[in-house]
This record gives C-alpha cells, sequence and structure tokens, in this order.
C-alpha cells in the first residue's frame, strides 16, 4: 500500500478513477476519518477532530468510499459531518476530500448529502465555519456576521484551541 504523506500525517493512496459508493459513517471508518481530516489539518485547512470526538459523533457523518480499484485498495474519498445544534440549526462540519479525489464534485455531494438529511428533519438552516469561502458560496451558503451565531454554537467553540484566535468565516445556509 501507498501512502500520500507531509510531515507525519499520512493518508492512504486511492486511485482517481475508482468508483464510489457513499453511505452514513461506522464506528469502524474512525481510523480512517480522523486521518484524512488530520492530513488537511496539518497543513492548517481545517481543524483536527480527536477519535474521541468522532466516536461520539460517528452518527453524523456522510462518507464516499473508493472501490478497489487499478491494484489500489478501498479507501475514504471524503467525509462530511451534520451535527445538530439547536431545533433551529445544524453545522456542516469535518468536510474533507482525499487529494486524489479533488475536483470531482466529491465535496458538494457530501454537502447535499447533508443538507437533504436536514430537509428530512425540518431543519430550517445550516451553518459552517470554514476557510474556503468560495466553496460553501457556490453550495448555496452566504457569509455572515460571527456575532449573529446562535449561541450553543460559541458553547461549542469554546472548547476549540483556536478560541481566542479564530480566523474561520461563518458561513450560512436558509433552507426554509
Amino acid at each position: 500500500m501507498t501512502f500520500l504523506a507531509l510531515d507525519s500525517i499520512a493518508i492512504p493512496d486511492i486511485h482517481s478513477d475508482a468508483p464510489l459508493t457513499e453511505r452514513k459513517a461506522k464506528l469502524s471508518d474512525i481510523d480512517a476519518i480522523h486521518e484524512l481530516i488530520g492530513y488537511w489539518a496539518a497543513r492548517g485547512l481545517m481543524l483536527v477532530r480527536s477519535k474521541t470526538l468522532l466516536a461520539e459523533t460517528i452518527r453524523d457523518f456522510h462518507l464516499v468510499l473508493a472501490e478497489p480499484h487499478g491494484g489500489h485498495p478501498s479507501g475514504l474519498a471524503g467525509v462530511c459531518g451534520l451535527h445538530l445544534l439547536a431545533p433551529d440549526l445544524a453545522e456542516v462540519r469535518g468536510l474533507a476530500i482525499h487529494p486524489a479525489m479533488q475536483g470531482r464534485g466529491l465535496g458538494k455531494q457530501l454537502v447535499l448529502a447533508c443538507e437533504a438529511e436536514a430537509r428530512a428533519i425540518d431543519l430550517p438552516a445550516l451553518f459552517a465555519w470554514t476557510y474556503q469561502q468560495g466553496f460553501f458560496e457556490k453550495c448555496g451558503f452566504h457569509r455572515i456576521e460571527k456575532t449573529s451565531l446562535h449561541p450553543r454554537v460559541w458553547s461549542e467553540c469554546q472548547r476549540c484551541a483556536f478560541f481566542e484566535n479564530c480566523n474561520e468565516i461563518a458561513m450560512l445556509r436558509e433552507l426554509t
């Protein structure tokens, strides 16, 4: 098996033409999710998530899996979570796409899966913290002031190592 690496963070290589399947995450996916999120967090493009937090919120996550192809093993192509924060708001979080799978629309596919789940439970709005404003604008989100966010968001933020120096952008998508 080959790995893509930078520093000490490595993720298994997958083939960019591999057939893909989408499903909800399982506890057995935690290591792969942790590796993929850690890969991008090491580059300063997202926040790292502990395995404990992933286990506590595993039901939040949608996955896209790459099937075995061309001698490459199967692997995690992408992940994204929908975390309910209040009766009127959920966060799209932990969106990460394998570097070999970039540019195939998997990020938007996963955000749309979270949006469909939110609509199915009559949730009126989604928000996201991001460094990728343009991507979320293409998904129908718009930038908002951090101070306008629900108080429940801030209770989650207080546990973040970057709470005092947060430079993420707040984005909102109204569904109703």
